[in-house]
């Protein structure tokens, strides 16, 4: 138990060797950059880029990408009452009846509802237990070892909006750095420090653009077809098959549901994601209509009406901002 709980806790230091290399280059950028080479006409646009890198990146770090909310949790009878069955059809069927008073559509390959033994916990649609977190996470995407955080529901808009002025930043030093980097080239760069940063510079700012611009890429063709790099390789199933459209609802809505409506917001690092996690709109409204448990999804959309029970949107509210 010791030998484990030590292999765990090095596990965890390790983990953010790539955040602390990350953040080494980036720093090292700043000082080349600032004290080096001190391009002085240009400072301002680059501490704009820096400051709007560095709030996207700790936000993708720090922000949890949210669990989901007790509400899905087995309550001790149930639990009970799952552990102590041992035919597996039945303990199907147990899931099946507790998962009527929630809105969940997707189903395992198995066509069983989706249960996490570890987490003990109905698994909402796109809910996926990440091993490395050891927790189950509400629309996970994967889990990125340059941010040593899950990417999911409550950080995905953070995680976009990192890459994108990571790109910036990148694009930016690699224009400004280019006049001195032709003067290198040719031999018109007087020696001296600078002449090591404007190489290295040149060099770093490149090599990040084009590695960034593929997987940014990649995330704005997932954003457009509202799916996660999870469902991209696996399609998610639902009551009639797989599917890897059932959540693809246009592509401006698609858009809303990961940047909020208000797109003053959307550049910005703060939360405007729409929903809670749990649930998300599906493609064939109809093909909901005969899934029997969509039978309570008014109660997840109530709010404000005063009973314990039926205020679902205040726990689910609660549940996102622990």
């Amino acid at each position: 138990m010791a030998l484990s709980r030590g292999l765990r806790c090095c596990q965890r230091v390790f983990s953010w060797i790539p955040v602390l290399i990350i953040t080494c280059v980036v720093l090292w950028s700043y000082y080349a950059y600032v004290f080096e080479l001190c391009l002085l006409a240009y400072l301002l646009v680059f501490h704009v880029c820096f400051v709007m890198f560095s709030w996207t990146y700790w936000k993708s770090i720090f922000t949890p990408p949210a669990s989901p909310c007790k509400k899905f949790q087995l309550s001790y009878s149930d639990k009970q009452r799952y552990e102590m069955e041992e035919r597996p059809d039945a303990q199907k069927q147990i899931l099946v009846e507790i998962a009527k008073k929630l809105p969940i559509f997707s189903r395992a390959q198995s066509g069983a509802i989706r249960f996490c033994d570890r987490c003990q916990v109905l698994k909402p649609d796109r809910c996926h237990h990440c091993s490395v977190c050891e927790t189950c996470v509400l629309k996970m995407d994967h889990h990125c070892p340059w941010v040593n955080n899950c990417v999911g529901f409550a950080n995905y808009k953070f995680f976009l909006l990192f890459l994108s002025y990571s790109m910036l930043y990148c694009v930016f030093i690699a224009a400004t750095v280019f006049q001195y980097f032709l003067k290198f080239w040719v031999g018109d760069l007087p020696n001296g420090p600078a002449k090591f940063h404007v190489l290295f510079l040149m060099f770093v700012a490149l090599m990040f653009f084009v590695s960034l611009m593929f997987l940014f890429g990649y995330h704005c063709w997932l954003v457009a077809k509202n799916r996660s790099t999870l469902e991209a390789f696996s399609a998610p199933v639902f009551i009639n098959g797989p599917d890897r459209n059932g959540f693809n609802v246009s592509t401006r809505r698609n858009l809303q549901q990961v940047f909020g409506e208000d797109r003053r917001l959307w550049f910005i690092p703060v939360f405007t994601s729409q929903g809670n996690g749990h649930y998300f709109p599906l493609k064939n409204r109809s093909s909901e209509s005969h899934n029997s448990l969509l039978a309570n999804e008014d109660m997840w959309e109530e709010s404000d009406d005063g009973s314990e029970e039926g205020s679902l949107g205040e726990s689910l509210s609660f549940c996102h901002m622990r």
